[in-house]
């Protein structure tokens, strides 16, 4: 801001009001007057005109009302009475600038009016011609002053808001055209990876009846692969049907929930699995997390999922993977660790996978945090869920609010 604008700024009334008190201490002793020095009248008046602009500084009605009076004595007393009208004057200004309602400033202008009209009366017509001009440079410059400072404040602010508003509906139309394309993306994913995943079910299937005389354990394998492929043909249709049709399936919680009753087994599947694929893991399940809410039963076993899923890619099938799974004061503390190398194995790109990722919004969503790093021995996933207090006026169905974790959550680290 320039320093005009610095100037009448309303948060710098007490500069101003220190610089028009030197100015009229300039004015007193250094410029010519009628009489070669000023009175001890006018020198009263004058100190008085300026304490009270620096005490009422924040106070324009009580400083214009203290000046108007301080004028109206001086023009009876002295005959140099210019201090006190330009106090008067800029008090006006003040409240030109200031005040809230119109009403206002017009009363305070026709205050100012009569009391220098008051120089005026029983005097020639001269005088009184004289005193009208006066009029218009003592009270209508600075209520023209004052208007057109208030109105450029006022477009500023029209502005700054106008600029505000423009840039959120900018931020909001770009957030919907991201969303939009992601949409757009993700019906195109479906429809390529669905086709080849009904490609590879179809071919599994077939393989299953014309090869009859298969070892049993290779039969328990196409078995494991055709089933694992339905159940992954209907969590896409499933979730396509909600990038399609938001609203239809709005009520369905089987997408973002699981039963409380039904997660001690699913996670039991998901252990299954990762064994199958050669990965020893050791469990250690909490029999409270039976009676968890659906939605962190659907976070926990998502979790179990993706890290059971990356011990296998990362540390090896020959890995050992260690599951953990808490219910302590209402909040649940999960943890997966291995005894892989310790870090992304060679050949996998930095950043090429978006797991960690996933599980972190997941998490931070819940109200928790994710960490993820290396160890001694391999890699450590864990994180706790706060527990949730349901509002006693909450509506039935809705999801419920997180408390802070307790006192001893493991701190976040770079993943």
């Amino acid at each position: 801001m320039s320093w005009p604008g610095r100037l009448f700024d309303m948060r710098d009334t007490l500069v101003r009001m220190v610089l028009l008190d030197l100015s009229g201490l300039c004015y007193l002793l250094f410029v010519p007057h009628s009489t070669s020095t000023p009175t001890t009248t006018q020198w009263i008046l004058a100190v008085l005109a300026f304490t009270v602009a620096l005490a009422a500084h924040r106070r324009p009605v009580v400083n214009l009302v203290a000046q108007a009076a301080l004028l109206t004595v001086a023009i009876s007393l002295v005959d140099d009475f210019t201090i006190n009208q330009v106090g008067a004057s800029w008090a006006l200004l003040e409240i030109t600038m200031r005040a809230r309602r119109p009403r206002t400033i017009w009363l305070s202008t026709a205050l100012l009016v009569v009391v220098d009209l008051t120089d005026s009366v029983g005097d020639p017509a001269g005088r009184v011609v004289s005193g009208v001009v006066g009029l218009a440079l003592e009270v209508g410059v600075p209520v023209l002053l004052g208007l057109v400072i208030r109105t450029n404040r006022e477009l500023s602010r029209q502005a700054v808001e106008r600029a505000v508003a423009e840039q959120r509906q900018h931020a909001s139309e770009s957030r919907a055209a991201r969303a939009d394309e992601r949409s757009a993306i993700a019906r195109e994913l479906h429809d390529v990876v669905a086709h080849h995943v009904a490609s590879m079910v179809l071919r599994v299937g077939v393989a299953r009846h014309v090869l009859t005389d298969l070892d049993p354990r290779v039969g328990e394998v196409f078995d494991d692969v055709h089933g694992t492929g339905t159940a992954a043909l209907a969590e896409l249709r499933r979730l396509v049907a909600v990038l399609r049709d938001p609203d239809g399936v709005r009520g369905d919680a089987a997408l973002t929930a699981i039963e409380p009753s039904a997660l001690p087994a699913a996670i039991g599947a998901s252990i299954d699995r990762a064994r199958q694929a050669g990965v020893t893991v050791e469990a250690d399940l909490d029999p409270a997390i039976g009676s968890l809410d659906a939605v962190r039963g659907m976070a926990v076993l998502r979790l179990t999922q993706e890290a059971l899923i990356n011990v296998a890619k990362h540390a090896g099938t020959s890995a050992l993977a260690h599951l953990v799974v808490a219910v302590r004061d209402g909040a649940v503390h999960w943890e997966v660790t291995d005894n892989g190398r310790g870090g992304m194995p060679t050949g996998v790109p930095a950043g090429g996978g978006h797991g960690i990722t996933g599980m972190r919004e997941r998490v931070e969503v819940l109200g928790g945090r994710l960490e993820a790093g290396p160890t001694d021995t391999g890699w450590r996933v864990r994180t706790v869920l706060p527990a949730v207090t349901a509002s006693a006026d909450a509506p039935v169905g809705s999801v419920p609010r997180e408390r802070e974790a307790p006192a001893g959550s493991p701190a976040p680290e770079p993943a």
